[in-house]
């Protein structure tokens, strides 16, 4: 089984944004999520909807801008 980094897609209230991709790029989603439908017996998602997860994943696992983010967000005051 292959190990992909993203898992079954959460439905959630999305914030509407227009973003225009490679021709290569959108292939590859279209392939990714028929892989990840394969792999998570879900049906198969929308590619677009790939972009949110994918962008949360690749920030989560991103550790010069976790360094980065703690570097300049303010600590909190004890009280």
């Amino acid at each position: 089984m292959t190990k992909l980094k993203l898992g079954p897609i959460v439905e959630d209230k999305p914030l509407k944004i227009a973003v225009e991709l490679p021709a290569p790029l959108h292939r590859d989603l279209v392939a990714y999520a028929e892989v990840l439908a394969r792999e998570t017996g879900q049906s198969a998602v929308d590619p677009v909807k790939l972009i949110a997860p994918m962008l949360q994943r690749f920030i989560a696992t991103d550790r010069g801008f976790a360094k980065a983010r703690r570097s300049v967000q303010p600590t909190k005051a004890s009280g």
